[in-house]
């Protein structure tokens, strides 16, 4: 028999329907649970790396965002030597918020005039109901005050930190560095003549370097104020180069100002008188002229003669006279010993209007002065079109042309550095910034044979008070009447002495110059460049030659065989 076939028993539908169903549901809420995985993880993953490329190059990682984000950062400035002149750090500002004061309005008013009495109850009132979303109340607060608002616990009052630019020397070379504004930029000096290197985040992390040295500086900014003081001047401005490089070692301007409150010192002390004042700085001048006529031969040599009586006719009818007149001939090295007017005009006759303008343009006296600063002046002298042979003496003496002190320091470092222009530069000369390509201006044989002319001026002639022992100071002075009102004033003068040292083989120019200086009882009442601007120019040499390397030599000096045979010793 076959045995029984066992019976199938059938799956319900239903279930089968329920397990489809849950295993779709599963497979639904599996991708939903991998793509929200993974947008989770792309979201971290952008807030990481934005956070990183904040901290890293963002303008304002890690500060908070307020209306003062906006603040740019700065690089450092630092002198040659590293020490630090200007730096950014974090200061506090204080604002209000109107529409969040929750307090009684009539009373926080009389405390914000307590603390800020620049308003009243009333003005601090009408600007609480202003209903503006923020107002400042101080910027750059001081921490007293910032402590003082912050116990008053009104949420009002917002604090929060910005950028701040501190100048930690205060005044040192302050027209120099300049200043910013309020926002942060850069408003005069190099601060704002370097803006874009201090603010832009791929330079500011290095310093800014400049040529200026501290120890240097200090020098010449004290001597100077030294001698606004004991003279009653009203300014003073002095300016130092190194010939061979260009680069300015020192530079200021006086009255004193401070960077740190620049904007609430008086025009006077913002006044850069070293690179935007131009004076005529009188016959400083004289040393270019026979350097130019060497140059094209009318000069053959120092012992050349010409006649040096009481009064020189111009051809436009006016008279030349001299301080101290020799009243017979001279030679050209008496000329300049003694500064002789009449002989200068001479000279400067000789070489002509259109050589000596190629000279005075060479030299850049025709132009604005240049360096990096944005303060920078022109010269100023008479059009070419109105330029004739009397302007050409005139010139040719120290008048009817008027420059910076910086143009006059530029001047001397071309005339002794072997005869090449080149601009001036308050950035130290380095790998990244080389020594600027001269123009040649003088020929090597002149600029050697004016080294015994000036060095005679401070033996024997005007500049003697100029001297300091054992550092072989050559120079030349100068006295201007100052204008006043249009007109050369008879009672007003601007004296300065423009020289270099060691004279035996030039390194350093440097120029000072008195605004204004009085008669004292030490001068015998006498305002000349001889008896103030002279006597400065050697006490700062007797301080920073030694900063600079500069030996005290008895047994150096220029080869004077070239000019003492020419000087007649009066008896």
């Amino acid at each position: 028999m076959n045995a029984p076939t066992p019976a199938l028993v059938a799956a319900r539908p239903e279930r089968l329907r329920l397990v489809g169903q849950r295993r779709q549901l599963l497979g639904i809420m599996h991708q939903r649970l991998m793509v929200g995985m993974l947008i989770f993880g792309a979201v971290i993953l952008a807030i990481v790396l934005r956070l990183t490329w904040l901290g890293l190059f963002g303008d304002h990682a890690g500060r908070q965002l307020t209306a003062t984000s906006n603040v740019p950062s700065r690089g450092d400035i630092v002198d040659r030597d590293g020490q630090p002149l200007a730096r950014t750090i974090d200061s506090w500002t204080v604002a209000l918020q109107p529409s969040k004061v929750i307090g009684d309005k009539k009373a926080l008013s009389v405390e914000l005039s307590r603390l800020m009495p620049e308003k009243d109850p009333a003005g601090w009132l009408a600007e609480i109901n202003s209903g503006k979303s923020f107002v400042y109340l101080r910027r750059r607060a001081a921490p007293r005050l910032v402590q003082a608002l912050n116990e008053l616990g009104e949420p009002g009052i917002a604090l929060s930190r910005e950028p701040d630019r501190l100048y930690p020397q205060t005044d040192l070379a302050a027209h120099v560095l300049g200043s910013t504004d309020i926002d942060g930029h850069g408003a005069s000096g190099m601060e704002r003549g370097m803006d874009k290197y201090l603010s832009n985040a791929a330079t500011r992390s290095e310093p800014l370097t400049l040529s200026i040295s501290s120890r240097v500086q200090q020098a010449l900014e004290h001597e100077l104020l030294e001698a606004k003081a004991q003279f009653n001047a009203l300014g003073a401005a002095g300016v130092l180069l190194d010939i061979h490089t260009g680069e300015v070692l020192a530079m200021t301007s006086l009255p004193q100002l401070n960077p740190n409150i620049a904007g609430n010192m008086e025009p006077e002390a913002r006044f850069n008188r070293a690179t935007l004042g131009v004076f005529e700085l009188g016959s400083t001048f004289k040393p270019f002229t026979v350097a130019m006529a060497l140059d094209t031969g009318d000069v053959k040599s120092m012992g050349q003669i010409y006649p040096c009586y009481d009064r020189f006719l111009r051809p436009n009818g006016r008279a030349v006279t001299d301080t101290h007149p020799f009243g017979r001939p001279c030679s050209v090295a008496e000329i300049m010993m003694e500064s002789s007017n009449i002989g200068t005009a001479q000279i400067a006759g000789q070489v002509g209007t259109d050589p000596m303008r190629e000279f005075l343009k060479g030299m850049g006296f025709l132009d604005k002065v240049e360096v990096e600063l944005p303060e920078r002046a022109r010269s100023l002298t008479i059009p070419k079109s109105g330029w004739d042979m009397s302007t050409t003496m005139t010139v040719g003496f120290g008048h009817a042309i008027a420059v910076t002190p910086l143009h006059l320091a530029l001047g001397y470092a071309t005339l002794y550095n072997g005869g090449l222009y080149r601009p001036a530069t308050l950035l130290k000369v380095g790998k990244g910034h080389p020594v600027a390509k001269g123009r040649r201006v003088f020929s090597e044989e002149t600029s050697y044979k004016m080294r015994a002319l000036l060095r005679l001026v401070v033996t024997k002639g005007t500049g003697k008070k100029a001297d300091a022992v054992g550092y072989r100071v050559g120079g030349k002075t100068g006295t201007a009447e100052k204008i006043i009102g249009g007109r050369y004033s008879k009672t007003a003068n601007i004296t300065s002495f423009a020289g270099v040292f060691p004279m035996d083989e030039p390194r350093y120019a440097m120029v000072v110059m008195l605004d204004e200086p009085k008669g004292t009882a030490d001068t015998y009442g006498f305002r000349t460049a001889g008896w103030n601007a002279a006597p400065t120019f050697g006490k700062v040499v007797a301080r920073i030659a030694p900063m600079l390397g500069v030996r005290p030599d008895m047994k150096r000096d220029a080869n004077m065989n070239e000019v003492l045979p020419f000087v007649r010793e009066e008896k």
